[in-house]
């Protein structure tokens, strides 16, 4: 069985979740299926990996028509497969016109939906309004749909009632305990002024809305001063939520010191060093389907705090694994918070109690490790996909 993987990101080119899931998928896939992978990008060195560059468009078209051109070229690069397996709307596209081209099964996996991240209006325009469009077509038409947790295959029933539930299959995220595990060692946090010996209060995501980094600003004004707060921030969305973060950030150094921004993707053995060293990992998301950074931080042996919303309570087991901070949220797909001033505080005082008991987020930390280790392999989850590609092909 050949199946064409088709992804925006892939090594070395990675910067969110769908990524990361599609690297660690793709290994263990490929043990169990003739696999290619088309991407964007430059061009790949790693066999069975193809990459396509955006078109070159004139009078600086919107970025979702660049998009679309790639999905063009890598939907010709699919003749030959007996199965196209798409992530993102940003290769929805080229999913579907393989699937209408050759005839051959679709599988799409949902991150996210596009209806529930209005914000992207402000980073894509109108080009918002087209991969909502895309995406729309490719879920309604898939094959099989693969929901990476069941609060996402809630949200696909609910934004397309026109999807069939029997096409839609839950195969959760998954992680890497080999390579995510606890390190011990300081040097990332010394390069970047982290004082090993404080108490460490850790973010790790984009800048952007669906990840809530503006409500964990607010947040902090309440959190224990004796603690530092580590932000570990990907690229901005938009440069009105650059500069709404970067304000944050500096009201908040005017009343309190230990307030460490570090800008751009850590590498891994950095990375490693932060989530272990953390007293609390915090995730603030509004919007997340299921949050594999919540799992590296498990894997990771720290407790999160993190907001009981989308598929985050299948992975975060309240009170067990972690602390979850209820939020009630516009239902408009913004995800904003109904009472914004209450889910900081609530934010603010699920961290202070972790830092106030650290035997108990040791307690949370080291089921997290062990919940992570047991439920959550990659090689689930490949086999458990390939299921899908068999039930769509007999």
């Amino acid at each position: 069985m050949r199946v064409d993987l088709l992804t925006k990101e892939f090594p070395p080119e990675i910067y969110g979740g769908a990524g990361v899931h599609v690297a660690e998928l793709a290994t263990e896939l490929r043990a169990l299926v003739d696999l290619e992978v088309r991407c964007f990008g430059a061009p790949r060195d790693a066999p069975h990996v193809t990459a396509y560059a955006e078109p070159a468009l004139s009078a600086a078209p919107n970025p979702a028509l660049r998009t679309l051109g790639v999905n063009v070229e890598m939907a010709a690069g699919c003749a030959g497969a007996d199965l196209v397996h798409s992530h993102t709307w940003y290769t929805n596209g080229a999913g579907r016109l393989a699937q209408v081209l050759y005839g051959v099964p679709h599988v799409v996996t949902t991150h996210s939906l596009e209806p529930l991240r209005p914000w992207k209006a402000e980073q894509l325009g109108g080009g918002y309004a087209l991969s909502s469009l895309v995406e729309g077509a490719a879920l309604e038409t898939a094959d099989a749909l693969i929901a990476v947790s069941d609060g996402m295959r809630q949200d696909i029933l609910r934004v397309y009632p026109g999807v069939d539930p029997d096409r839609v299959h839950v195969v959760h995220n998954g992680i890497d305990t080999g390579a995510y595990r606890p390190d011990e060692r300081t040097e990332a946090l010394e390069q970047h002024g982290v004082d090993p010996e404080r108490p460490i209060v850790l973010f790790v995501g984009r800048v952007t809305r669906q990840k809530g980094l503006p409500q964990l600003l607010r947040a902090a004004f309440a959190m224990d001063p004796r603690a530092q707060l580590v932000l570990c921030c990907g690229q901005p969305d938009t440069p009105e939520i650059a500069a709404e973060t970067a304000a944050l950030v500096d009201e908040l150094r005017r009343v309190r010191d230990g307030i460490v921004r570090i800008d751009g993707m850590l590498d891994r053995a950095g990375l490693l060093q932060f989530l272990t060293h953390a007293s609390v990992f915090v995730c603030p998301s509004l919007y997340e389907p299921m949050g594999i950074v919540n799992l590296e931080a498990m894997a990771c042996g720290t407790a999160v705090v993190a907001t009981a919303t989308g598929g985050i309570p299948e992975v975060v087991a309240h009170e067990e694994t972690g602390l979850l901070v209820p939020v009630e949220q516009e239902q408009d797909g913004s995800g904003t918070p109904l009472d914004p001033q209450r889910f900081a505080a609530d934010l603010a005082a699920a961290v202070n109690r972790l830092l106030a008991d650290p035997d108990h987020a040791a307690r949370l930390g080291a089921a997290g490790l062990a919940r992570a280790r047991k439920e959550f392999g990659w090689d689930v989850a490949a086999r458990r996909a390939h299921a899908v590609y068999r039930s769509v092909l007999n």
